[in-house]
């Protein structure tokens, strides 16, 4: 049997850094995916008492035994329920970590750790210790600050509560999961952004799971509906960032500076707010109009981050480029390298601006803003 699932990567339009400050925040689904396929071998086949995840897009396979992973997971197959979402205790996590240390992962590939112990931990809590071969491929750039790391633990968790639906009608295109299960494996996909960051904050595993826009403030996420087409240009600068340096940066210079910095969070949540209200307006305004409001609140958020301290001389190259263009942008989540958004309006040709990015070493995506969500196909 086969299962195939796809999950999105997201976009902060607004309110980086100033989320944590009690800010809104606005995310959306962009159309780069994760896929993941789960096959589940018939009794006669001869690898049905193996466990292996296939990373195709680096090449790299990791197996194990299903008598190994009974051997060091002696309590999930009776504590775990695929209903309720648990969360990897300190144990469980240095069970798995044998696990993953015996797959002599290569040395400059040791960040994909945590992702092979998630999906250890999701796997065996959800299916068990059925023997599988799981096949993950993405379009999203890994730690660039899109979401790919909730992409891949919500396709996976879309993939293995799929697979135990007893409704498998042969579809042939994608399909979205009811309203139930997708509250549950995004329960369950919280708990894979857990094991990988440690304490995230939701937004983006909620995306990816339901697509479309979230607003976000305070630990409250609603979900968005937008009611006009969006497309961007995301620039991905390559520059590695260090998101925790430049969390505490920010809160750093809060201290410093209280005043100045509760003026910056709040303007900030008034953009966020305004922007969320433009994308959903079903007012007669032109959507032109809409992109003009949209630019400006995307040029003030930029400055505002700029006065945060978080841009970087990347981000800069790529502003005062698109800028040639007649085009806005700004950076889009911890900033300090990763990635920038640039708006395009309705009939932007990007050809140009595009080429001439990439020969400055940067690599460039066109996307859609605010798509489906997880989506299933038998």
């Amino acid at each position: 049997m086969e299962v195939k699932a796809r999950a999105p990567g997201k976009i902060i339009l607004a309110g980086e850094h100033a989320v944590v400050h009690g800010s809104t925040a606005v995310a959306a689904a962009i159309d780069l995916y994760t896929y993941v396929t789960l096959r589940l071998p018939l009794q006669s086949d001869e690898n049905n008492d193996r466990l292996t995840i296939q990373l195709k897009d680096l090449s790299l396979e990791f197996s194990w035994s299903v008598s190994r992973l009974k051997e060091v997971f002696p309590s999930v197959s009776s504590n775990s329920s695929p209903s309720t979402p648990a969360s990897c205790s300190g144990e469980a996590l240095k069970s798995i970590a044998v696990l993953v240390e015996e797959q002599n992962i290569p040395e400059e590939k040791i960040w994909l750790t945590s992702g092979i112990s998630t999906f250890l931990w999701l796997y065996t809590n959800i299916l068990g210790f059925s023997p599988a071969t799981v096949i993950i491929t993405t379009e999203l750039p890994y730690g660039s600050g899109l979401g790919s790391s909730a992409a891949f633990c919500v396709a996976l968790s879309a993939a293995l509560i799929a697979s135990s639906i007893s409704d498998k009608t042969r579809s042939d295109g994608w399909t979205c999961l009811d309203e139930t299960n997708l509250e549950l494996l995004n329960k369950w996909a919280f708990e894979g952004e857990k094991i990988i960051h440690g304490k995230p904050s939701g937004i983006d595993n909620t995306v990816s799971a339901y697509g479309n826009m979230i607003k976000f403030c305070s630990g409250e996420i609603t979900r968005l509906h937008s009611n006009m087409p969006l497309r961007m240009l995301i620039t991905n600068t390559k520059v590695g960032r260090n998101t925790k340096a430049l969390v505490s940066g920010v809160s750093e210079r809060t201290v410093r500076h209280p005043d100045a910095m509760k003026s910056v969070f709040s303007a900030v949540d008034s953009i966020s707010k305004e922007l969320a209200s433009i994308i959903q307006s079903k007012d007669e305004i032109s959507v032109a109009e809409k992109e003009e409001s949209i630019k400006e609140l995307m040029e003030i958020n930029q400055g505002l981050l700029q006065s945060m301290g978080v841009s970087h001389s990347s981000i800069d190259t790529v502003i005062r480029t698109t800028l040639k263009h007649k085009l806005t942008s700004k950076l889009t989540g911890a900033g300090g390298g990763g990635c920038v958004l640039t708006l395009l309006p309705t009939g932007t040709v990007v050809d140009k601006v595009v080429e001439e990015l990439e020969s400055i070493g940067f690599q460039c995506f066109t996307a859609s803003i605010g798509g489906s969500g997880a989506e299933i196909c038998f």
